[in-house]
């Protein structure tokens, strides 16, 4: 095999997102429930006949050597090295991006775990599920989830995974059209670092579309950036609304996708907006490791 193509790497929401603290190495200490969604980015991996990693696709603001997937693609290099003593082939990514940056969605991190997750199979390197989630977090606190690839209660600054069962729903997400940057949110001295912790068991026992506790960044957010406002504020006319992780996306569940077209139709022009379902396992997860 010497190309992967068509590999997804799809967006998450925070069903909630509550910070619970903060450790002494200043990472917060965090709970959340990471849902999937049938909406992402795709990315296509060929093998070089040399040992450089090139990402061919343009990405304006995104340097390749910064690039989560390139930084992605030298780690598991650097692995498959120290077990074997032979460096793998190169390869050359590309990939159709459409998953907004800054927008709390997860689109770097998921395409650094797709690209960890196919060039496992690409360099038949054998590494295990833990292991390339182990070797993502350095990267992303995100990176291990998609990897883990189900939806999942988290803990830790993210990566004390456990899976969950979350409504099978629709979502309408709104792109209010700003980059928040994920510093200015969690640096802020106005963010609540003491929300008490919850249980998976007080998740699972809430079954409706409305949502379960509160996203603690969305009230910086918002703030900060009052385009994040403004579209929570619409959404919350067609249900219950929130900001996903850090911003600037904004969400609401529905029943069906028929609901969803409907809310679509009423979104103001100003605003990208899109509909997604909610994915109980990433589309890669069968894929050998």
């Amino acid at each position: 095999m010497t190309e992967l193509k068509n590999c997804p790497a799809p967006a998450k929401l925070n069903l909630f997102l509550h910070v619970n603290g903060r450790r002494a190495d200043g990472y917060h200490l965090l709970q959340t429930v990471f849902q999937l969604i049938d909406h992402g980015d795709t990315l296509h991996f060929t093998l070089r006949d040399d040992t450089a990693l090139r990402r061919l696709t343009d990405m304006p603001g995104v340097p390749e050597e910064s690039d989560l997937m390139i930084r992605a693609a030298k780690l598991l290099q650097a692995e498959v090295l120290r077990r074997t003593g032979a460096l793998p082939r190169g390869v050359n990514i590309e990939i159709d991006k459409i998953l907004p940056m800054g927008g709390g969605v997860g689109g770097g991190s998921s395409d650094a775990a797709t690209t960890l997750m196919a060039l496992n199979q690409l360099w038949n390197a054998g590494l295990t599920r833990q292991e390339l989630m182990d070797l993502g977090l350095p990267l992303g606190a995100d990176i291990p989830f998609f990897i883990f690839g189900e939806t999942a209660f988290a803990e830790g600054v993210g990566e004390a995974l456990q899976p969950v069962q979350a409504p099978d729903c629709w979502y309408v997400v709104i792109e209010p059209g700003v980059m928040v940057p994920t510093a200015a949110i969690f640096g802020s001295d106005q963010l609540t670092r003491n929300t008490p912790l919850v249980n998976i068991a007080d998740f699972s026992s809430h079954s409706s579309l409305s949502g379960f506790g509160k996203n603690d960044l969305q009230q910086v957010a918002t703030k900060l950036f009052p385009p994040v406002a403004e579209a929570v504020e619409w959404l919350s006319a067609y249900g219950d609304a929130r900001m996903t992780g850090s911003g600037a996306c904004v969400f609401s569940a529905v029943a069906t996708e028929a609901d969803a077209d409907a809310v679509l139709a009423k979104v103001p022009a100003q605003w990208t907006a899109w509909k997604a379902k909610a994915l109980h396992r990433h589309p890669m997860f069968t894929a050998k490791l």
